[in-house]
């Protein structure tokens, strides 16, 4: 097993059959992403993109969550964030889902446990994705007076509009078989036999040609209409609306709610 360049919140290892396997490894607080995994997880993705022994990833995670959206210190930092500064944020988190959604090689979602918030979007952007059935998932956004903004087109290109606008209102948790059923999820299997159907799929992809993966990738890409200049000026959209929630009365009423470990009066 090859182990490349070290990072602080990844380890990013592969075997001589060209499947690389990228796992998030802060188990400590669910796998939430701050700006360090951010940026680790896009420079990996986009590092393996253009790495021509690369022919199938798996992303996955330690602990007993897959990832549980936003790191609490980091939302602490979007508090007194103007909004210009929102946005310049946001639009790192949306160059790392569009850095897994439009990355050239085949991505498999292994997933345990909890996934939340941006969590979600990690796996909306993965081609395949594989739950065991006592993973939990919920866009629970609004509760803070949110909304999933960046990892939208992502989710109800996964789910559809019909269940987006449920899920995006309600932030309610779902289980395993809503996941499938709304098609957030590929299958759900008993955990001991995760790995095994997470195999099942590596070994039908390494069957399949490289070049033929790729071009069905972009085919599909360009037939549902959106390319990666197409998601650049969506993602120019769904920053500015973040951006301007996070900073208006019923957002900041929200994150402090959520960082005091109070409701919010609403």
């Amino acid at each position: 097993m090859k182990q490349f360049s070290m990072y602080k919140t990844l380890k990013v290892e592969a075997d001589k059959r060209g499947v690389t396997t990228v796992t998030m490894t802060r188990p400590e607080v669910h796998n939430a992403f701050n700006a360090e995994m951010i940026a680790e997880l896009t420079s990996a993705f986009d590092a393996l993109d253009k790495n021509s022994d690369t022919r199938v990833i798996v992303l996955q995670s330690q602990g007993e969550s897959f990832s549980a959206g936003a790191d609490i210190n980091w939302m602490k930092s979007m508090v007194k964030a103007t909004q210009a500064e929102n946005q310049e944020d946001s639009l790192k988190l949306a160059a790392l889902m569009r850095a897994i959604n439009f990355c050239s090689k085949a991505v498999i979602a292994r997933v345990q446990g909890l996934a939340l918030g941006g969590g979600v979007g990690l796996i909306a952007c993965c081609d395949i994705a594989i739950a065991n059935e006592e993973s939990k998932f919920g866009l629970t956004e609004a509760k803070l007076g949110l909304v999933p903004a960046v990892i939208s087109p992502y989710v109800i290109d996964a789910i559809g509009s019909r269940h987006s606008r449920r899920f995006f209102q309600t932030a309610e948790i779902f289980n395993a078989e809503k996941a499938y059923e709304i098609g957030l999820i590929s299958e759900f299997v008993p955990h001991e036999e995760l790995d095994e159907q997470v195999e099942k799929q590596i070994s039908f992809l390494l069957k399949t040609g490289p070049s033929a993966k790729t071009i069905s990738k972009k085919l599909v890409h360009s037939v549902s209409a959106r390319t990666i200049p197409q998601q650049k000026k969506i993602d120019q959209y769904t920053t500015q609306v973040i951006a301007a929630v996070r900073v208006s009365e019923e957002g900041q009423l929200g994150l402090k709610a959520f960082l005091d470990k109070k409701k919010p009066k609403w």
